[in-house]
């Protein structure tokens, strides 16, 4: 596709020439103009010698050499024109080489980013792949989990119903227990005071026991003794 510009260019271009066959139609060129007009750099040379070929010359013929002046003047413009798009083209083509040349680096690194975009969806695959067999893992886990702690629970049950039988038995037996310790110590507060007394019997016994051995060994002493002054007086003593 042509830019605007070539297409101007083109168009300047095609006036000139348009201009020359129009004139080349209107006048009956000789055919020594026409190969001065092949022969670039012929210029004012060659308008001397249409000048010396006829001399003498009328109004046609006048009209006829300025005609070949333009043409030859168009000609040289077309000539320059196009040493100037020529340049122009050469330039085109440097700049379009050098698009190309951008292009293909553009290119190259495209390539490049899509092969980084490939091994990054491939390794992002890689890890959904490895988050899927966690997340199933983690299901297969989660399932088992809530079997056993639904065991748990139902042991937790069982072991907690037994603790509260083992507490109320603990409490019941505590209390049998507190019972009979209040039974034993009153009994033995009855034993302790039956004590006492029974101390302070048989020390009235020992002493009443005591006594009585006394009498009966001062009864025997003097039943065994001889009736004598001495003994008397004896007697009297021990009885004082």
């Amino acid at each position: 596709m042509l830019s605007p510009f070539l297409k101007k260019k083109k168009s300047s271009e095609r006036l000139p020439e348009q201009d020359l066959s129009e004139q080349s139609a209107s006048y009956d060129l000789p055919e020594d103009a026409l190969t001065l007009l092949d022969t670039p750099d012929s210029g004012e040379e060659s308008s001397s010698s249409i000048f010396a070929k006829k001399s003498p010359m009328d109004k046609k013929s006048l009209d006829l050499v300025f005609a070949v002046e333009q043409m030859i003047q168009a000609k040289q413009g077309i000539e320059a024109s196009n040493y100037e798009m020529q340049d122009r083209l050469n330039y085109a083509n440097g700049h379009i080489d050098r698009l190309n040349k951008d292009l293909k680096n553009l290119n190259k690194v495209i390539e490049d980013r899509e092969k980084s975009i490939m091994e990054l969806e491939q390794k992002l695959t890689e890890k959904n792949l490895k988050v899927d067999q966690m997340m199933d893992d983690y299901r297969e886990l989660q399932s088992v989990l809530s079997d056993e702690i639904e065991e748990l629970k139902g042991a937790n049950e069982v072991e907690r119903q037994k603790y509260a039988s083992l507490l109320q038995k603990n409490n019941e037996t505590q209390a049998e227990k507190n019972k009979r310790i209040g039974e034993l110590e009153e009994k033995i507060g009855k034993l302790e005071v039956e004590h006492t007394h029974m101390k302070q019997k048989f020390e009235t016994l020992r002493q009443e026991k005591a006594y009585l051995v006394n009498m009966v060994n001062d009864f025997t002493a003097r039943m065994t003794s001889p009736f004598s002054p001495t003994a008397s007086a004896n007697d009297g003593i021990a009885t004082e």
